[in-house]
C-alpha cells in the first residue's frame, strides 16, 4: 500500500514514465516463472494515444512471455460494480492517489483498491488467485518506485515530475504491509526497504524515513 502523487509531462515521445507498486513472486535466474501485480500511473503515447497520464493495471504469470496484460486488454483482472475507477482511465495530474493491494483472507484472491486524495479507499476489482502459479499463495518481492523507457538511442524521459529528490520532488508515502487481517503496518527502514537505481546520472531516490521517499530525475540517458 502507498500514497504516490501523480504528474504530467509533455517530454514523452515514444517511451513512457511510471510510477507503480509491485508485488511479486520470483524466482532468480528463471524469468519465465515471475509472476507480478502492479499498479500506478502511466504516460505511454504508444500504448494510450495520447500524453495523459492514466491509471495502469498489470498483471503476468509467466514474465508477460504468454500470459497477462495491461489494464482490461485480456482476461484476467475482474472489475467491480461502482468502482471509483477503471484501468485505463485517466488521473487528475497534481492531486495523489492511494493504491492498495492485497491477498484476500476470504477468497485468496488479489484485491485492489483505491482513493483519490481524501476520500475512502473502495474496491476496483481482484485477480483471481488461479491466474497464477508462484503468486496464488504468497508474495516474496515488493517494490515501489518509478521506472522510464525510451526507443534506443534516444533520450529517456524525466522521472516523477523531473525533479532530483528534493523537497518539491515525486514522493512515495505511507508505505505499508498487508498482513492476513488485511490492516497495514510500516515496513522497517534498512534492512528491510533497500534501494535501487539502475542510471544515477539521470535519476536518483532519496533515504527511505517516516514512511515515504522521494525520486525522481530530469531523465536524458541514452544508455
Amino acid at each position: 500500500m502507498a500514497t504516490l502523487d501523480v504528474f504530467e509531462s509533455l517530454d514523452v515521445k515514444k517511451g513512457q514514465i511510471s510510477a507503480e507498486i509491485w508485488v511479486a513472486n520470483f524466482q532468480e535466474g528463471h524469468h519465465e516463472n515471475l509472476n507480478i501485480i502492479h499498479v500506478g500511473w502511466n504516460i505511454a503515447p504508444s500504448y494510450y494515444g495520447d500524453k495523459k497520464t492514466h491509471f495502469l493495471v498489470g498483471w503476468t504469470a509467466d514474465g508477460y512471455n504468454s500470459t497477462g496484460c495491461f489494464d482490461l486488454n485480456c482476461n484476467g483482472f475482474v472489475p467491480v460494480n461502482y468502482a471509483p475507477i477503471t484501468p485505463g482511465d485517466t488521473l487528475d495530474v497534481k492531486r495523489k492517489i492511494t493504491i492498495k493491494i492485497f491477498k484476500s483472507k476470504d477468497d485468496g484472491d488479489w484485491w485492489l483498491h483505491f482513493a483519490r486524495g481524501g476520500e475512502k479507499l473502495a474496491p476496483v476489482g481482484y485477480w483471481p488467485k488461479s491466474l497464477f502459479n508462484t503468486l496464488d499463495y504468497y508474495a516474496d518481492h515488493i517494490q515501489w518506485g518509478g521506472y522510464t523507457t525510451s526507443l534506443p538511442g534516444n533520450p529517456s524521459p524525466p522521472m516523477g515530475n523531473g525533479h532530483w529528490p528534493r523537497e518539491n520532488s515525486a514522493t512515495f508515502e505511507d508505505l505499508q504491509y498487508i498482513n492476513v487481517d488485511e490492516t497495514g503496518y510500516p515496513p522497517l527502514p534498512m534492512p528491510g526497504i533497500q534501494s535501487y537505481v539502475s542510471n544515477k546520472e539521470c535519476y536518483q531516490v532519496s533515504r527511505f524515513m517516516t514512511n515515504k521517499f522521494k525520486y525522481g530525475g530530469p531523465g536524458g540517458c541514452t544508455n
